[in-house]
């Protein structure tokens, strides 16, 4: 289990440009991640949020628009696809796991029994090929040498669990196409390690930004969470997202 602290201080160095990694960093400059008195005190006529995930890219993109999960509960769940299995059912089903695994954990918890619980997956695909997350620096190649001057899909699904049990769920697909960039470039981005622990062993948000010709949907889909469908599902069910815009705005002029 991971704290809530451990994580937002992860992608609070994120934000900043460091790596979670790295010990001995300088300090980040002041976070929006700081909450404000206003917010530390609106925050007691809420409902809660549990976010079933500790990406620090998750963490960054909910605090882009001024949500801050209450708690992590990141869970583990077998992400094997089946067999025949489309990638868009399987992000749906592996999102809905994670969501029904995190609310078993925060159900049990007093502080969390009421609580919303938020779980996504994302996968990259060509056609119906998902690519996967390699652990190897050889499948890493492999893998990019597939995207190379081709087109490709990125889809995500979103699992809310309401604090009365209800699930609301989204699924998001993003089409993308590469540039044909050389075998250099791709020795060159493996030696990088960015493309470690993400699916397509790509990191749009960082060098591989440099790889797009043509993207048609939703960018921050494609970083790992769709901010437009997590913002509507959330304000659909009551929880008040935009009370904090305020706030960033302080933080922001500070």
């Amino acid at each position: 289990m991971i704290s809530l602290r451990d994580g937002l201080r992860t992608a609070s160095n994120r934000l900043a440009g460091g790596s979670p990694e790295t010990s001995g960093s300088p300090a980040p400059t002041k976070s929006r991640l700081a909450v404000s008195p206003r917010a530390s005190k609106a925050s007691g006529h809420r409902p809660k949020l549990v976010l079933a995930s500790a990406s620090p890219r998750r963490l960054a993109l909910l605090e882009q628009v001024g949500i801050i999960p209450d708690a992590l509960r990141p869970v583990t769940v077998d992400e094997t696809p089946s067999r025949g299995e489309v990638p868009r059912h399987l992000v749906q089903r592996l999102a809905r796991a994670k969501a029904e695994a995190a609310k078993v954990l925060v159900r049990a918890e007093p502080d969390y029994a009421k609580a919303f619980v938020l779980a996504a997956d994302t996968a990259v695909a060509v056609g119906r090929r998902i690519l996967g997350k390699p652990e190897e620096g050889n499948r890493a190649t492999d893998t990019l040498e597939r995207l190379r001057g081709r087109n490709h899909r990125v889809y995500s699904a979103v699992c809310l669990i309401t604090p009365d049990d209800r699930k609301r769920e989204r699924v998001v697909e993003t089409r993308l196409r590469f540039r044909n960039f050389s075998d250099a470039e791709i020795r060159d981005y493996i030696a990088s390690g960015e493309w470690k622990g993400k699916a397509g062993a790509y990191a749009i948000q960082g060098i591989a930004g440099s790889f797009v010709v043509k993207l048609v949907g939703s960018y921050t889909n494609v970083v790992g969470l769709p901010l437009t469908e997590v913002t509507a599902l959330l304000q659909g069910e009551g929880y008040p997202v935009s009370q904090f815009w305020p706030n960033l705005a302080e933080i922001e002029t500070e």
